[in-house]
């Protein structure tokens, strides 16, 4: 049994949720579609699923083919009862294939910014952010946002954009921001922004806090998937 990791672009890898898998020796594998890469068409042996950010928009299924393809996997892994977990785009997609409608954000989010857990979440859905203050910074990059899923839950919102994290059917998780991300990762995506300095800044400035959510969401994740997990 393996951690399928879906990349769409070469610059946004998964981060610490590697440094989380390789300490547990826990097996992964990596589709890279920007490579030409196919999803699997086997789910047997995946135990769950993580889908990665990307520039490209959802509905830009004919500039970028394998978007369709990524709906049906997306739906199949449902469909399955695999543990989905998408970030940024991942979270978009994971709306979509549950018949939400994406959308250009009024508020685009790009650095750091303030989110908060939801009030109408319940303790069983922000189990996977027990490690979170109620409210803390986050690392943002995205223009569109996404309608709540007919029978998703609200876990985190924000001012500026309210959907940010959500959980349908029990064990698929959908997360606007990047809660993956390490210092190497904020310095090559934010280099050629005019505020990157200040943004690095402030990652690092919270970078420790912020490695401890990261690792509260994944044990609660991963929970019982794992070599060396409960």
């Amino acid at each position: 049994m393996y951690t399928l990791i879906v990349k769409h672009i070469e610059n946004e890898d998964a981060g610490t949720i590697i440094d989380y898998l390789d300490a547990r020796g826990a097996a992964y594998k990596k589709v890279r579609l920007y490579a030409g890469e196919s999803l699997p068409v086997r789910l047997d042996d995946i135990s769950s699923v993580i889908v990665l950010g990307g520039p490209m928009n959802v509905y830009e299924q004919e500039k970028y083919p394998h978007l369709k393809d990524e709906d049906v996997f997306i739906k199949s892994v449902l469909a399955h009862k695999i543990p989905f977990f998408g970030i940024c785009l991942g979270a978009q997609l994971l709306a979509k294939a549950c018949g939400a409608k994406i959308y250009k954000a009024a508020n685009s989010e790009i650095g750091v910014h303030d989110v908060q857990l939801s009030d109408v979440a319940d303790v069983k859905e922000l189990a996977i952010f027990a490690a979170a203050p109620h409210r803390f910074q986050v690392v943002q990059w995205h223009g569109d946002t996404f309608d709540l899923p007919g029978g998703a839950r609200l876990l985190v919102t924000s001012d500026l954009c309210r959907h940010q994290a959500f959980v349908i059917n029990e064990n698929a998780y959908g997360l606007q921001f990047h809660v993956e991300v390490n210092e190497e990762l904020v310095r090559d995506w934010f280099k050629d922004n005019l505020k990157g300095d200040d943004i690095v800044n402030a990652f690092i400035a919270m970078k420790k806090e912020y490695d401890l959510i990261a690792r509260g969401i994944y044990d609660r994740f991963f929970m019982g998937m794992l070599p060396n997990t409960i």
